[in-house]
């Protein structure tokens, strides 16, 4: 990152051209420029039009200008925003003045978020939940990530963080009137008991088997089976658009394919690959090799099988495997809807498709649907979205525990592991010793946010 006291702009809006492009400009020089390129500074948070001139006294465009004097702005930060024609020309003209004005240059990606988060705007788990917001595919997604961006584990940790100091305050105070007879025992009791109930609360949270981590990164669904049973073709109708090459001859999918899918929601991957075989093709052996890995990983395997071939698929890994019986409409008496019977294993769902008609495919679907459902489990009620902030809040509670169990052995133990708790959430809301992974977590945003 440059240093801190130069000024910055970018485009915050789309890639131009566009009908209309926002850039921003942050920092100690921000009404220097607004004040060159439209000639005065406006009023507040006022939208106000100018005609935008360089240092030549040359229109660049027609525009609206505002003004957001700091603190009072997402960064903190003078800011201006110029709201332009999104021609490249025109931002080209409009970036090329505001590079001639000293101590200005073009913002890094995460810049202006990080500047907010330094000058206190946000902390570090609505930064990250910013950071998925802008990069949320699904409608569920973007509902986990604005909650975060909202203070979903933020304002808790702030919350538990207190309290811990709180209980630490009233351990030290046992310590220093340890002399006074039975003051240490009505100070620590309260304390001990605010701890384990904040214990309770914590592990409540880390109780929730990951469901925010897994619906940030997705579902992982792999279409395995034999060669030429119609994977790709089942492959495309789920994508709705030609993903992969459909032949008739055994062996064309030669590596895995991948297409990301919105399922009701939920933000699913599926997988298509190669046909699993004995082959003496040394690339197609390769396709298989990485095909029963990737199935192995997945978290549901639905293989595909004809009446040529009607083979179970070699166990492997621990996801579920669902049997899917393609072609029913050249198979005699089969019918399109969803069966369920043994196979692959006791339980597991069982489907007849034509995945070339379409027959079937809805219950296929819906199951899918459920199955997703039940694999992300209660979303809305989940605060961890990353395993940083899940590793801190298990940090916490090893450290609360601990504080329960040498409480006995001595005060000043308890009151160190009750800092070492409130050191992990500071690092979790970003505001203890976390430097050395703000460039990680910042680079990852686009230029502009």
């Amino acid at each position: 990152m440059h240093p801190k006291d130069q000024t910055i702009f970018a485009l915050s809006s789309g890639r131009p051209p566009s009908a209309i492009a926002v850039a921003r400009i942050s920092g100690a020089q921000a009404s220097a420029a607004l004040t060159l390129l439209a000639g005065k500074i406006p009023r507040p948070r006022l939208a106000t039009r100018a005609l935008l001139r360089d240092a030549n006294g040359q229109p660049i465009d027609d525009a609206i200008v505002l003004w957001f004097p700091g603190p009072s702005s997402v960064t903190g930060e003078d800011v201006a925003e110029f709201h332009v024609h999104g021609g490249r020309a025109v931002l080209a003209a409009l970036f090329t003045s505001l590079s001639t004005i000293a101590d200005v240059r073009a913002a890094e990606p995460g810049e202006y978020t990080r500047r907010a988060f330094e000058n206190g705007k946000l902390d570090l788990t609505e930064a990250e939940g910013l950071d998925d917001l802008i990069h949320a595919d699904t409608d569920r997604q973007r509902r986990q990530a604005l909650r975060q961006l909202q203070g979903l584990l933020g304002d808790r940790a702030r919350d538990w963080r207190a309290r811990i100091i709180e209980a630490s305050a009233l351990i030290e105070a046992g310590i220093d009137f340890a002399d006074e007879g039975d003051v240490p025992t009505e100070l620590i009791a309260p304390a001990l008991a605010g701890i384990e109930t904040l214990l309770r609360e914590i592990e409540q949270v880390l109780a929730a088997q990951g469901r925010g981590e897994r619906l940030r990164d997705g579902l992982v669904i792999a279409i395995a089976g034999p060669p030429n049973v119609g994977k790709s073709t089942l492959m495309n109708q789920l994508a709705r658009r030609e993903v992969a090459i459909v032949s008739p001859h055994a062996g064309t999918t030669r590596d895995v394919i991948e297409v990301q899918l919105d399922l009701n929601g939920y933000p699913v991957t599926v997988i298509d690959t190669a046909g699993v075989r004995e082959t003496d093709d040394p690339v197609e052996q390769e396709g298989v090799r990485r095909a029963r890995a990737r199935a192995a990983e997945a978290d549901l395997v639905l293989w595909l099988r004809d009446a040529e071939h009607d083979i179970n698929m070699p166990r492997a890994g621990t996801a579920p495997i669902w049997p899917v019986r393609n072609k029913s409409d050249l198979a005699v008496g089969q019918t399109a809807a969803a069966q369920s019977r043994g196979g692959q294993g006791a339980g597991e769902p069982m489907f007849a498709i034509s995945a070339s008609r379409g027959d079937g495919l809805a219950e296929l679907i819906s199951a899918l649907v459920e199955f997703a459902e039940a694999f992300f489990g209660a979303t809305e009620s989940g605060l961890i979205s990353r395993l940083r902030q899940r590793e801190l809040l298990e940090q916490t509670a090893v450290s609360l525990r601990r504080c329960l169990v040498v409480v006995g052995e001595g005060e000043e133990l308890a009151a160190e592991d009750l800092r070492a708790a409130a050191a992990s959430l500071g690092r979790l809301l970003g505001r203890v010793d976390v430097e050395d992974i703000l460039d990680v977590i910042f680079r990852e945003f686009c230029i502009g946010k």
